[in-house]
């Protein structure tokens, strides 16, 4: 290798993938996104709205485009963050392994990690192919209360465990605590939170 010249990975944008219903996005999700670039982990961290999710109920979810309204209200200060409807045009039910898979081709010259929570990492050989994600993707951990990674870390070495903040609120938290009409406005962007309260969703 001449001097001075780069290798193919050092030339790519690490792009951390974020997905998730968003149902509402909370301080929770866009604090991690910012320990990720504030600690060098990543370059840039898209969050990508999920239109279904095959291990939640239907019924608790927003229309995606009002999901993903909320998002871009949420991280437009944010110039490392992005806000990416890629699973609106795919196939439903939505697969991280066949996302990732699309956005390397179409940006082949980023490359992508894949963030999910201990909750997720707990239930990890649920996911289609996973094998191929841990083959070929970073896998980004962050802690969750009640979630211990350490249970299946052995399970999994290719993942990284985060020592990030645990950020112990939840969409599900905030949605029931708007229905039974608690104030929720610490843990929301002000402007997703009078989105939320001038359209009375999860009333």
């Amino acid at each position: 290798m001449k001097s001075g010249q780069n290798t193919d990975s050092e030339k790519k944008k690490r792009i951390g993938i974020y997905s998730g219903s968003f149902n509402p996005i909370h301080l929770g999700h866009t604090k991690l996104a910012e320990y990720l670039i504030d600690n060098e982990l990543v370059d840039e961290v898209w969050f990508v709205v999920s239109p279904y999710n095959p291990l939640k109920k239907q019924s608790e979810l927003l229309d995606e485009y009002i999901r993903l309204d909320m998002l871009i209200l949420a991280i437009v200060k944010h110039p490392n963050f992005k806000a990416s409807d890629v699973e609106f045009c795919m196939p439903i039910p939505s697969y991280s392994i066949d996302t990732l898979e699309h956005l390397s081709i179409q940006f082949a010259d980023c490359q992508f990690s894949l963030v999910i929570g201990s909750d997720n990492a707990l239930v990890f050989d649920q996911w289609k192919d996973y094998t191929q994600l841990l083959s070929n993707y970073p896998i980004l951990v962050y802690p969750r209360t009640s979630y211990d990674f350490h249970l299946v870390a052995d399970k999994y070495p290719e993942m990284k465990l985060l020592n990030s903040p645990v950020y112990d609120i939840s969409s599900t938290q905030i949605r029931n605590s708007i229905a039974q009409k608690k104030d929720v406005s610490q843990w929301l962007h002000p402007s997703v939170y009078q989105f939320i309260i001038e359209n009375n969703f999860y009333q």
